[in-house]
């Protein structure tokens, strides 16, 4: 069976438009880890019956390719409910759910997917749910939506109608998204699901990397994206360099040592090691490895 990636080392959500076929063929080239069919705002009405045609023959080509299959289905009191009577067939990883605003979006979403799991023959509990956050109601309430359900593995932060809702204005430099992208990834961490940062919609390649590298200083170790050239700068930004992993390597043994002859603390390099900066050194260490060897499975 194909190793599915676990959720917390997904480092590139890619959204896509869910009727374009030439778009959704190459997707896995970009090496994005997360392919989101995207039958929302990406999908007109009119072209979305085309979309949910296509699923679960995509699907079945995205797993083979060694991606986690993901679809945003539209708000369940407009055409969600059609969307996933279609796109379940396909048996997503993760089905994620747009504008969620109060803990009971994702009580309905959990009870429609639970129906359609029996109703198709999926293993009940077996998808995945990933709430996306618009809205400034949203947002002061991730915490509570985060753990409505059990199936809920992470929750995604949007940024233009975040934006929109609270009437700012739009800049490549992201400045009037700092405060709510802060406060999402402390809800998410506090609540123990991912916390996937909202997407660079600029095309440049150096605003992206900036961009992920500031969200990567925040503690995020997810990002969604919405142009297929940016999978590899995102994946690139948050694995671990080798670099990294060394100088991590540094620090746990000059810790080590310096417990070993009963110091509190150590200087290496003019810093003062303390306990945060070893434990935040074995993590690095640790996803280093974990993102090393689940990559080699997936290709495998």
């Amino acid at each position: 069976m194909r190793k599915l990636r676990p959720a917390p080392l997904c480092r590139s959500w890619l959204f896509l438009e869910g009727a374009n076929e030439t778009v959704l063929q190459h997707a896995a080239a970009s090496g994005a880890d997360v392919l989101i069919h995207e039958l929302e705002d990406f999908t007109p009405p009119s072209l979305r019956p085309k979309a949910r045609a296509l699923a679960a023959e995509l699907y079945a080509a995205w797993r083979d390719q060694g991606a986690v299959v993901a679809v945003r289905v539209n708000p369940l009191d407009q055409d969600g409910m059609d969307d996933l009577a279609a796109v379940m067939r396909g048996r997503p990883d993760i089905v994620a759910l747009p504008k969620v605003a109060e803990p009971h979006h994702v009580v309905r979403l959990d009870e429609a997917v639970t129906r359609f799991e029996r109703d198709y023959g999926i293993a009940e509990g077996s998808t995945s749910l990933l709430p996306n956050i618009e809205f400034a109601r949203g947002l002061v309430q991730t915490g509570a939506i985060a753990v409505t359900s059990r199936r809920t593995i992470g929750c995604l932060m949007a940024s233009e109608d975040l934006a929109a809702d609270l009437g700012a204005e739009r800049g490549s430099d992201g400045l009037e998204l700092a405060y709510a992208r802060q406060r999402f990834i402390v809800e998410c961490r506090a609540a123990g699901v991912v916390a996937v940062d909202c997407p660079y919609t600029w095309s440049d390649a150096t605003g992206v990397a900036r961009d992920t590298v500031w969200a990567r200083r925040l503690g995020y170790t997810a990002k969604s994206l919405v142009d297929p050239a940016h999978a590899a700068i995102v994946n690139g930004v948050l694995t671990p360099s080798e670099d990294e992993l060394r100088q991590a390597g540094r620090i746990v043994a000059a810790f080590e040592a310096a417990r070993a002859q009963g110091l509190g603390r150590v200087e290496l390099d003019g810093s003062l090691l303390e306990v945060p900066t070893y434990s935040n050194a074995k993590r690095l260490i640790a996803r280093g490895e974990a993102l090393r060897a689940i990559d080699r499975e997936v290709r495998a």
